[in-house]
């Protein structure tokens, strides 16, 4: 799995973003579902964070009917986050 570290942690950087993946942790969601708990972000906002954490492949989206739902993708965020901790020989105490 090719990871480009730069583009995975610009998607991360953002906190709304990160609020989003914790959305996302326990099931997926819909585009309408995401903007419900996130009251204070409109739709297009929410859309274009989806679009960021879709591209560094964060997220994955499914179709189901006329609806797309978003899942987190914990592999690319654990792979990604461990690759960067290894090829920078990184200790964790």
């Amino acid at each position: 799995m090719d990871i480009k570290y730069v583009e995975l942690f610009r998607a991360l950087a953002d906190e709304t973003r990160q609020e989003i993946l914790e959305f996302l942790e326990e099931h997926e969601h819909n585009v309408n579902e995401i903007c419900d708990a996130f009251g204070r972000v409109t739709q297009p906002t929410i859309s274009h964070h989806l679009q960021i954490l879709k591209r560094s492949n964060l997220v994955m989206k499914q179709r189901k009917g006329k609806k797309v739902y978003y899942i987190i993708n914990k592999k690319v965020l654990r792979n990604g986050v461990e690759g960067f901790i290894a090829q920078f020989d990184i200790q964790i105490l």
